[in-house]
């Protein structure tokens, strides 16, 4: 894994909006080219074989329309990050408390959706692309591209603050009622 204190973050957030924008033309869906630009720019340790786990998030979910696929990858590579290696390790107490204490993983993990609605518009696949009469439209592929290319330069920016300001950020709007 590159050390990221050592590349300023500008720069490592171009970097991987290229390889992004580079995998989506290509023909990578719009979960693996965001996976695999982080792994390309090597913010993302594990083997590049992993990005096969992103596949089926393209399309909402094998094109069910649901979760954008880019947000979920991007999910997936801040959790490569700043994710449990071990999520069973300590008491039951512990375990909850990583992720919905203060510091807590929730915490750090919930800015995103927020971001990426904020945006876009909204998280949902067939939402972002209600407005075009195909799947294969030219213009939808063009705006799906600027999001895979937003979305990876978003998750670089997770990456980093999570290693600069730890979990300790407000809730956004969260399922738990939690603040």
């Amino acid at each position: 894994m590159v050390d990221i204190k050592n590349i300023p973050q500008e720069e490592m957030v171009e970097k991987v909006r290229g390889y992004a924008k580079e995998n989506f033309r290509k023909g990578l869906n719009c979960a693996e080219s965001v996976y695999a630009a982080l792994c390309d720019a090597g913010l993302v340790d594990f083997p590049k074989e992993t990005v096969a786990l992103a596949t089926g998030f393209g399309g909402g979910i094998g094109l069910s329309g649901g979760v954008c696929g880019s947000l979920a990858a991007a999910a997936m590579a801040v959790g490569a990050v700043h994710g449990r290696r071990d999520p069973a390790q300590g008491s039951f107490d512990e375990i909850v408390d990583k992720l919905y204490g203060n510091p807590g993983l929730y915490r750090f993990f919930n800015q995103l959706p927020h971001r990426f609605e904020e945006r876009f518009g909204s998280t949902q696949c067939e939402v972002l692309n209600k407005d075009y009469p195909s799947w294969f439209d030219k213009d939808r592929f063009r705006k799906c591209m600027s999001i895979v290319i937003d979305t990876a330069g978003m998750a670089v920016e997770m990456i980093y603050q999570g290693a600069d300001e730890g979990f300790n950020q407000p809730f956004g709007k969260n399922m738990a009622g939690k603040q």
